[in-house]
């Protein structure tokens, strides 16, 4: 399977994963095969406390996109919750009042701190939602999610801008508070042979409450069905409310993760 491990960070701008890549994102069904196949030992994976969980689809998904998530996560004992706004067409600056009114109507039934869990473009919204409403959100986990370095870098930019009316650059000062660190404990899941979303993008600052996990082959359509994403998923969400621990990358899936000290090389 092609990656660009081996390409050092390009100087100035960052590019969109190359077509070897984008054509390769095919495997995504394969991971979702697997994923069937390991429900033995993804349902080893710590229980839930049956906090509130509301997952975010990326960038012309739906929720159906998220659905195996959020079964996965119901069976390990969380309060699942969809986003129920349709198809994702885009629009962080569009979307942040109606995204806020749906935390605030989960926050309000369940009185418990909501975890949130997007997928690429829903990561990006999941991030600024904690900016938002810190209060509300119990931690952010978002996969192939791209919200730092050059945003531009990815090979869905045009149309983004083109559905959502948004350009990349626009409110610059919204998308750097989104790049910053979060008031909640956060965790980025990203691959490097991502198809879509230029890796680098992906990262966050580490920090004693903030982590990136690289999943060795994950496709950008698969990593929401991804056996070792899975995993990571809900062993994050586990964690006690108010602490935080760095994900241990031992466990049944082992072999999946990168090492944390080689993960921004």
């Amino acid at each position: 399977m092609p990656t660009d491990r081996s390409e050092p960070p390009p100087a100035g701008r960052l590019r969109p994963p190359g077509l070897g890549l984008l054509l390769a994102e095919v495997r995504g069904i394969f991971e979702f095969n697997a994923s069937l196949l390991f429900s033995p030992l993804l349902m080893r994976a710590p229980k839930g406390d049956g906090h509130p969980v509301l997952t975010l689809p990326g960038f012309l998904a739906s929720d159906l996109s998220m659905a195996p998530m959020r079964r996965y996560l119901k069976e390990l004992g969380y309060d699942t919750y969809a986003w129920k706004m349709g198809r994702n067409v885009g629009g962080v600056s569009r979307m942040r009042a109606a995204l806020r009114d749906r935390l605030a109507e989960i926050y309000g039934a369940t009185g418990r701190k909501v975890s949130i869990v997007g997928w690429s473009l829903g990561g990006v919204y999941a991030r600024d939602l904690a900016l938002q409403a810190p209060d509300m959100v119990r931690c952010v986990v978002t996969l192939g999610s791209p919200f730092a370095n050059d945003v531009r870098a990815t090979n869905a930019t045009r149309l983004y801008e083109a559905l959502s009316g948004e350009a990349v650059e626009d409110n610059p000062e919204l998308r750097a508070a989104i790049s910053g660190d979060l008031p909640v404990p956060t965790t980025s899941i990203y691959s490097r042979a991502d198809g879509i979303v230029n890796w680098r993008t992906c990262l966050l600052r580490p920090s004693d409450t903030a982590e990136n996990i690289e999943v060795h082959l994950a496709s950008h359509i698969g990593l929401g069905v991804n056996a070792a994403a899975l995993w990571a998923v809900a062993d994050r969400l586990a964690q006690t409310e108010g602490e935080f621990k760095q994900f241990d990358r031992s466990g049944p899936f082992a072999i999946a993760y990168a090492p944390p000290e080689t993960a921004q090389s």
